[in-house]
């Protein structure tokens, strides 16, 4: 019979229980027992919507990021937790974010790095190593959550990091190399298998995705020696890997001495015959075949196709689960009432995407037959979806064909401009900026919600999104600042927003995915051929505008940053897609310039997240990807100043690629990695002005100036101080004004302190 099981489960809830829970526990409205019984709660439920699997995932949820779990696990946490107090739970909220609930900004520390895992839009807690780290087992939380599911009557499969992987995902903070720990770190492994096989656990899923990523000699050798170290564990190990192919690793992976291998067969569909031929007759093969990325059905007529042929050869050694965790998708479709039932009967959710996990192993097991009627719901809405004339666009179509190089050059090069621009803005040097928007207060959410559910006409709604703007104006002159926004209180998210005012995007009500902490988004579909039936900011750009003398940025989300952020359409390329995109911003960014807005600002916070994992096949991805933001961006005149927008990745590999984009200027995230991601600076003449993020608005902390200062001055050191603004890291919408304001009091006054002691 075929194994099923499954890799992770969304852990946010189908009503984002977990992030309402945080975030009370942060502010002091709930005890850190009830936060736990929160959790405890939302275990059951999901563990329950996986009852009908062979084994069930443990060690998924997590109450900020599976890595810092892994951290805490083996007793990796940064010094600087050293002398405060509380429990465990506080010192995890504190290198989650930099403080824990119940506590004052001067009990806060330096929050641990976040960047993005792998090519997705979740972000993880960067582990940290220096030369003396030492590990030490804290299995606590995994055995609590074994006694959980087993209280079920559930078969649990832990997962963990891998050894070599989590060396991988961190960073040392000296000079020594992180492949040195190994030797300490495998010890401490042993010992949690140990314990794990102790409270009776035969299988341990051992996540090792770096696999799928270029390797050299030395990485390499180390999963050997890891699990030669590891092989005479007594649970039995599942490596797994994801998001990509194996390519040159294939062999490796398949002779490790493991008792089972995990390939995502949507990822690698190519490589399931040579894993199939290469891996030994006493492994087990977990197959990846339902996507878990993605939104769309399964067709399961043609994944059985090629699926019952390895059966056949493999019999009871093969597994079925999803590609990867479904953390990458939402909870539950049933919910969905609002959405268009023709759109909706194409997709899966979590909990779809196991019902069809389970009707492909009971066909494998049982023959076709036994689920006859599933295939043909199956199939119809595969068809269904391929000849919808509401996909296919002939005006958007013919668009693409007249798309010419011309389009994405400016008139002038950048020292032209740039000389036209500081003449019609007369900036100071320093400028201070914001990345966009400001806070969402419980008012805003409050009237957006009025105005959907039919309880505000639009022209009440419309005045009271006016006076939130008025009031984000005044705030801003009154601290002082160079450059103003609008405050995008009318957005509900900066991908969303755009989306809903596409034609060919679908949206969902309850379709919450996370993308880290408390933090969770709600992605647009992208169903069909994009296109823009009217202006999208303009109105609101100019009401602000004419509120000040200020030059004030008109804001947008850039076409690869809305691709990435979306579920996308899986029948034509993401390339045509994201032109289709590009094409849509351009019109908007010309209607904003001819309304008179000086600054407009095209976001492409998720530019590298579209990176392959593999550098070969950067090129293609990046040639593309900015080419789409050049013809977005590309089509003003000089004395319009075009700044982007990125945050929360390395961009040290592709600053090239970056300075292609010619963007007049680029704010980027640093203040978490110490002004570390401007190393590349160092090496690389980046052409054209730059913001380094200077306030971490991703943790409640509030910089004073003279940290603000000294960060600057780290970055002067790389960049000529003509060339630099001060902004904080990202947008401002998940802070409060009493954080904000603040924080942006010190970046000002710091800035006015440059200007004084740097000539």
């Amino acid at each position: 019979m075929v194994t099923t099981h499954n890799l992770g489960f969304p852990r946010v809830g189908a009503r984002r229980e977990l992030k309402f829970a945080q975030e009370a526990f942060w502010k002091g409205q709930i005890t850190e027992d009830e936060l736990q019984i929160t959790g405890a709660g939302l275990r059951r439920r999901h563990w329950h919507s996986q009852q009908r699997l062979s084994r069930v995932p443990v060690g998924d949820f997590s109450f900020y990021d599976q890595v810092l779990d892994m951290s805490f696990t083996l007793g990796n946490l940064p010094e600087r937790l050293n002398d405060t107090e509380g429990s465990e739970l506080d010192r995890y909220f504190r290198v989650a974010r930099g403080r824990s609930g119940h506590e004052s900004a001067c009990c806060g520390v330096q929050a641990g790095e976040m960047t993005k895992w792998f090519d997705t839009n979740y972000h993880y807690i960067v582990p940290e190593f220096h030369q003396n780290t030492r590990f030490q087992l804290k299995a606590d939380r995994l055995i609590e959550q074994i006694t959980e599911a087993r209280a079920q009557g559930l078969a649990p499969k832990p997962v963990i990091i891998g050894p070599v992987t989590y060396l991988w995902l961190g960073k040392t903070k000296d000079e020594h190399d992180r492949l040195s720990l190994l030797e300490s770190l495998l010890p401490v492994y042993s010992k949690l298998l140990d314990v794990l096989a102790a409270h009776g656990v035969d299988w341990v899923q051992v996540d090792e995705p770096a696999l799928v990523t270029d390797l050299d000699a030395d990485w390499r050798h180390a999963f050997s020696l890891a699990y030669h170290h590891l092989k005479t564990s007594a649970p039995k190990l599942l490596v797994t890997t994801y998001f990509g192919e194996l390519r040159e690793n294939l062999q490796l992976a398949c002779e490790l001495p493991v008792a089972g291998l995990h390939l995502d067969a949507i990822s690698a569909p190519q490589e399931v015959a040579r894993v199939v031929d290469w891996l030994p007759p006493h492994k087990q093969l977990s197959l990846g075949i339902i996507n878990g990325r993605n939104i769309w059905r399964t067709d399961l007529e043609k994944t059985l196709d090629w699926l019952e042929p390895v059966h056949e050869k493999l019999g009871g050694r093969l597994w079925l689960a999803p590609s990867c965790s479904l953390l990458h998708v939402p909870v539950d479709l049933s919910s969905e009432e609002k959405l268009d039932p023709e759109i909706r009967n194409w997709m899966a959710f979590a909990t779809q995407k196991l019902d069809e996990l389970n009707t492909l192993a009971t066909a494998l097991n049982h023959g076709r037959a036994a689920v006859q009627k599933s295939l043909v719901e199956s199939t119809v809405a595969i068809n269904s979806q391929k000849t919808s004339e509401r996909v296919h666009n002939a005006s958007v179509q013919a668009r693409l064909k007249d798309v010419r190089p011309a389009l994405g050059q400016r008139q002038s090069p950048y020292p032209d401009r740039i000389a036209i621009q500081q003449q019609k803005l007369g900036l100071p040097r320093f400028p201070t900026t914001t990345i966009g928007s400001f806070p969402q207060t419980r008012d805003i959410r409050q009237t957006r919600l009025q105005f959907h559910k039919g309880e505000l006409t639009e022209a009440d709604y419309n005045a009271r999104i006016r006076e939130h703007v008025r009031h984000c104006i005044t705030e801003q002159e009154a601290l002082g600042l160079d450059v103003l926004v609008h405050g995008e209180a009318e957005r509900n998210d900066m991908v969303e927003y755009f989306g809903e005012q596409l034609d060919g995007y679908a949206f969902s009500q309850f379709g919450w995915v996370q993308s880290y902490g408390s933090r969770c988004v709600k992605p647009p579909i992208l169903f069909g051929d994009i296109s823009r039936p009217k202006a999208m900011t303009v109105e609101w750009t100019r009401y602000a505008q004419s509120l000040t003398e200020k030059p004030l940025k008109g804001m947008l989300t850039g076409p690869v940053t809305i691709l990435n952020w979306s579920f996308v359409r899986d029948d034509q390329s993401r390339q045509e897609s994201c032109l289709q995109l590009a094409l849509a911003i351009r019109e908007e960014v010309l209607d904003l310039e001819a309304s008179g807005v000086r600054i407009i600002q095209i976001d492409e916070a998720a530019l590298r997240e579209g990176l392959p994992l593999r550098q070969s096949d950067w090129k293609s991805y990046l040639d593309w990807a900015i080419d789409a933001f050049r013809i977005a961006a590309n089509g003003v005149r000089d004395e319009t100043q075009i700044h982007t927008h990125m945050c929360y990745s390395e961009f040290n590999d592709i600053i090239e690629a970056i300075a292609r984009m010619d963007a007049d200027v680029i704010t980027i995230e640093t203040s978490r990695s110490d002004m570390e991601l401007l190393d590349a600076f160092r090496g690389f003449q980046y052409p054209n002005d730059i913001g380094p993020g200077v306030y971490d608005i991703h943790s409640p902390n509030i910089p004073d100036s003279e940290q603000i200062r000294s960060l600057m001055i780290k970055a002067a050191e790389r960049i000529p101080v003509e060339r630099l603004w001060v902004n904080p890291d990202c947008g401002l919408k998940t802070r409060q004004w009493e954080e904000v304001r603040p924080a942006l009091r010190s970046m000002v006054a710091a800035a006015r302190e440059l200007r004084e002691s740097i000539q």
